[in-house]
């Protein structure tokens, strides 16, 4: 099953389960990081919705049910940072990198970037 694009709550939901694997529907309330006020049912109906959608699945643990990403970051991913890329910024990556560069990137990220970028061009 193709996975449905996901909505601005529901990539939040993804981008918590790919970093921290597999969690209840209360740790994904406590950690979203949009710090909107939402009730539990809330998120709850998100993440089942999402599992219809094919984007979660969960195991039982105990009486809680432990949701993990069914879908890999880089199949959600790559199109929405095309489309931004696209829109936003006229196809350039360049331009698009200026802007989440900005001022406030520290050295330890340069560093990382740098070897991302030596990554690239050495593949």
């Amino acid at each position: 099953m193709r996975p449905n694009k996901p909505s601005q709550l529901e990539m939040q939901v993804l981008s918590l389960l790919w970093q921290k694997g597999p969690c209840t529907a209360r740790e994904v309330l406590n950690a979203l990081p949009d710090g909107k006020e939402r009730a539990y049912t809330t998120v709850l109906s998100v993440m089942q919705v999402m599992e219809k959608k094919g984007l979660l699945s969960h195991d039982r643990k105990g009486n809680a049910n432990l949701y993990k990403a069914k879908v890999r970051q880089k199949k959600i991913m790559e199109p929405v940072m095309s489309t931004l890329v696209k829109n936003l910024f006229g196809g350039s990556r360049t331009a698009a990198m200026q802007m989440l560069l900005g001022k406030d990137v520290s050295q330890e990220e340069i560093a990382e970037i740098r070897q991302l970028l030596d990554e690239i061009e050495n593949s």
